[in-house]
């Protein structure tokens, strides 16, 4: 079992894995949502409207209008993350909820796809949230709007899955400062977030591009200006070939780790 490298298969008792994790977070939730949605809003403001008053248009846009595209696509990325590594690793390692779960009738696949369901539901909120701060502030208030929390929700499920890879070889939390360093801060920083990725050299703008943030928010901020994306076929395969991957990864090593 141990060696298995099958793509891992959803079940039923992901649901009852998912509502008991609603019914933790629900003791907290106030906190973690406002977590959710005071830095992003912050950023917002400093650099949308702090920044953005100092320069030229991005893109034929103004500023706030050209970040608030990034800023909602990181907030999925930071809200999935955070999950899916410290809090992921504590019901693992520290909690030991993990191995109560799986001295129950409940199977590590159905563990598996719960927290991934939970991870892009964090991500998705988060994201929603900047997104109706957005329409709030009148930043955007376009129809395709409406198109931005699927494509949060696929977003989301891929920086979840990249999360729990990167939890399945941890052994404690330092271990974390790796993922962040080496994936994350590239992607908040170099993925079109602030800027647009042709304003880097040529090189490093392709390997950003192969990284999940760049994509999503190469979809979502289109949307805030009433616009379809462009090339946006090839930007979702990416997304959908990237969280594929990284769940069959996530499984493989999921299994090596508590079920050998």
């Amino acid at each position: 079992m141990a060696g298995d490298r099958r793509f891992p298969r959803p079940g039923r008792g992901s649901v009852a894995v998912l509502r008991r994790q609603f019914l933790a977070w629900r003791k907290a939730a106030v906190s973690t949502m406002l977590g959710d949605l005071i830095d992003p809003l912050i950023m917002l403001l400093a650099l949308g409207y702090g920044l953005g008053g100092l320069l030229p248009e991005v893109d034929g846009v103004t500023y706030i209008v050209y970040i608030a595209g990034g800023l909602v696509c990181m907030s999925a990325l930071w809200a999935a993350t955070f999950e899916c590594t410290f809090s992921t690793y504590s019901r693992l390692r520290v909690q030991r909820i993990w191995d109560a779960l799986l001295n129950t009738p409940l199977g590590l696949d159905e563990v598996l796809w719960a927290e991934l369901a939970w991870g892009t539901l964090k991500a998705l909120k988060a994201g929603i949230f900047i997104l109706l701060v957005v329409v709030v502030l009148d930043i955007s208030r376009q129809p395709q709007l409406l198109l931005v929390p699927p494509v949060l929700a696929l977003a989301g499920l891929t920086f979840t899955a990249l999360a729990l890879c990167f939890t399945a070889l941890a052994r404690s939390y330092d271990f974390f400062i790796y993922y962040f360093t080496l994936l994350v801060t590239p992607m908040v920083f170099l993925s079109g977030v602030f800027f647009p990725m042709d304003q880097l050299p040529a090189w490093l703008a392709a390997a950003v591009s192969i990284l999940p943030l760049a994509p999503a928010a190469e979809l979502v901020r289109p949307l805030l200006l009433g616009q379809w994306p462009a090339h946006a076929g090839p930007w979702l395969a990416q997304l959908a070939i990237t969280a594929s991957a990284a769940i069959w990864l996530m499984a493989i090593l999921m299994r090596r780790r508590l079920l050998r």
